[in-house]
């Protein structure tokens, strides 16, 4: 091999080298985001199974019958 195609192949693997890290980094980042949005999601959806449970415990029975209620006192 020449010096020239030594040279070559250094700098290509160099390079490969460098996007490499890069892709890594890119990776260990949107791993890191991934988790973050992961545990949102868990918070929300334990927020949302709370809202839905107050939601069916309410006492409905004035939306039921609305005939029930009292006149606004403008009447």
């Amino acid at each position: 091999m020449t010096d020239k195609t030594v040279e070559q192949l250094e700098r290509r693997v160099n390079d490969l080298e460098c996007q490499l890290a890069f892709q890594e980094q890119t990776i260990e980042e949107l791993n890191d985001a991934l988790s973050q949005q992961q545990l949102l999601i868990s918070k929300m959806q334990d927020q949302m199974k709370y809202v839905v449970g107050k939601v069916k415990n309410m006492d409905t029975s004035n939306i039921e019958n609305p005939a029930n209620e009292p006149p606004p006192p403008h009447y």
